[in-house]
């Protein structure tokens, strides 16, 4: 390993250090926003530190077992053992090589989960639906908190479209890359004929965001209608008008919220969704207006560039 990342892994053993000895001071939990801080990275930098101290103490046992190669006797066994740990070294540089990359300010961020249908009808929809518990049985594996904050459910029990909140432990660094198209071949229950269908949806995995940090709304930009929620199949009618639609008007962005009893808890679920899409959106103007940078700068490659 480069004595570069060897450096860096020692500075970050004697922080984890430095943090055992302030989280264990009498005063550590008078300034909780502080302690909670270091909590958090006490908790990142835990399993980093353990795997470069085994890493270290597997290079020192080849460097010990090296030793007994001019042992006649010791011959085999030491070269057994270097071999052996010679395969947990390697497995451990790449461990703490990943652990060392550059971190998504993300990924530590709870997600709002969209899944809408798209090709293929209540195919389609029945698909989301599969979509969407594949990913609550993720979560529920992981203990991270399930939100319902909208669904669209189609005459055959499946979801037009559904967004969830997912709450807990690296929730984005584990479902950022499901965005995206995803598709399935198969014979449908609404097949009658044995004919396998393609039915495709769109997932969107965003980041919730700091509305403070994050994104600017204008609250003289959005239009807030209440309506009456139902639930599955028209049941539990809301006596009062709870759901919220909220519409941008900058943009057209329209966010609903029906599954909370509580107005409020829906309102700010919705302006919430909102400014995660908002966020996306200027990520994506963002990433657009680089991209035609560069192809501005460098050119398309094609035989009409210049000579």
């Amino acid at each position: 390993m480069k004595q570069s990342l060897l450096d860096k892994l020692e500075k970050l053993s004697f922080r984890l250090e430095e943090l055992n000895v302030l989280m264990s001071s009498e005063n550590a939990t008078i300034d909780m926003d502080k302690f909670t801080g270091w909590t958090r990275e006490h908790a990142e930098l835990e399993g980093v530190v353990s795997n470069y101290r085994d890493y270290l103490k597997t290079d020192f046992s080849i460097s010990e077992a090296k030793e007994l190669l001019s042992d006649p006797d010791m011959f085999e066994m030491a070269k057994a053992e270097i071999l052996k740990d010679e395969e947990k070294k390697k497995l451990l540089e790449e461990v703490l090589q990943k652990a060392l990359l550059p971190k998504d300010p993300n990924d530590d961020r709870n997600v709002f989960l969209e899944i809408r249908a798209g090709t293929g009808g209540d195919e389609s929809a029945l698909f989301a639906g599969d979509l969407l518990r594949m990913y609550l049985k993720h979560a529920e594996k992981h203990r991270w908190l399930v939100d319902m904050i909208s669904q669209n459910e189609s005459d055959l029990g499946g979801y037009k479209e559904v967004v969830v909140k997912i709450s807990g432990e690296n929730v984005y660094a584990q479902l950022k890359f499901e965005s995206g198209g995803h598709r399935v071949q198969r014979v449908p229950e609404t097949e009658t004929q044995g004919r396998v269908h393609t039915s495709a949806c769109t997932v969107a995995v965003l980041p919730e965001p700091d509305q403070l940090k994050d994104v600017e709304i204008n609250p003289s930009e959005l239009r807030i209608d209440t309506y009456r929620a139902s639930g599955a199949g028209g049941q539990h009618i809301n006596k009062t008008d709870s759901a919220i639609r909220i519409t941008h008007l900058p943009t057209g962005l329209v966010v609903e919220c029906q599954d909370g009893r509580s107005q409020h808890k829906n309102k700010a679920q919705a302006l919430s969704v909102l400014a995660a899409r908002l966020n996306a959106q200027q990520a994506q103007a963002h990433h657009d207006q680089e991209a035609a940078t560069r192809k501005t700068l460098i050119g398309s490659g094609d035989r009409s560039e210049r000579i």
